[in-house]
């Protein structure tokens, strides 16, 4: 069985009726063009219908756009602790392919360097919300100053920027990164992607710094204990990245 639409007749007249031949010749010769003639009306009607409706439906089909299913990930940590830098800009989002939320990216960014951590033998980072806040704050400067370092315009150094919050870590360490979300992109080995999702962005970050050896020896580092990933995405789809790791006292 199958197959597709399929056209069908059915005859509810009863026997008796089908074979029977009442009245003169001239009125069944009449009630048999009154049959075609409503006949002829009826398929002319189906056939308008099917023109004016098919076009509907295909322009629909061809012109509707799906958004990407996404599903946000476990919470790293809490993104709004009590302690945190006075600049923190909290979630900036963008509107794509998918809906992309700075929060998530940071999450999935947190779980793939800890994976990349467990590959090499070393301890997961804890997530520590403050210093996060002291990361997004880096990114949404860089971005709304239009410049990119580790040490921004007015001199400030990463550990001057968390002291200006806290004052826990006697160690502390900065990655930053540049990337687009929802735009062609070329990679390190001269190939092109684009992350369309927070989770692929996440994995395109984690890459970046992992193929610059000073990013990687940071993020390999035996000796942080805890740190923080803040991500600023403007309206167009740029994406600043900073990941502090900081060593308790």
């Amino acid at each position: 069985m199958g197959g597709g639409p399929t056209l069908g007749s059915m005859d509810t007249r009863s026997e008796p009726d089908r074979n029977a031949a009442t009245g003169p010749p001239e009125d069944r010769a009449v009630l048999g063009l009154v049959r075609f003639v409503l006949t002829v009306v009826v398929l002319v009607g189906l056939v308008f219908a099917t023109v004016t409706v098919a076009p509907q439906f295909v322009e629909e089909v061809v012109y509707q756009q799906s958004a990407i299913e996404t599903e946000a990930p476990p919470a790293a940590g809490n993104h709004n602790p009590t302690l945190q830098h006075a600049d923190n800009p909290g979630n900036s989002t963008y509107e794509g392919a998918a809906t992309v939320r700075s929060e998530h990216v940071e999450d999935y960014v947190h779980y793939r360097i800890n994976d990349i951590r467990a590959e090499h033998g070393l301890d997961p980072l804890v997530w520590d919300g403050t210093i996060a806040s002291v990361s997004r704050a880096h990114s949404e400067d860089m971005a709304v100053r239009d410049y990119f370092n580790h040490t921004n315009p007015d001199g400030e150094s990463p550990m001057d920027r968390f002291e200006t919050t806290a004052d826990y870590c006697y160690e502390y360490g900065e990655n930053i990164a540049q990337n687009w979300v929802d735009n062609p992109v070329e990679t390190h080995d001269g190939d092109t992607a684009e992350y369309r999702t927070a989770a692929e962005l996440a994995d395109g970050l984690a890459e970046q710094w992992m193929n610059s050896p000073p990013h990687r020896k940071a993020i390999l580092a035996e000796g942080w204990d805890r740190g923080g990933v803040g991500v600023y995405i403007t309206d167009e789809g740029k994406v600043f990245a900073t990941h502090n790791f900081c060593t308790e006292w």
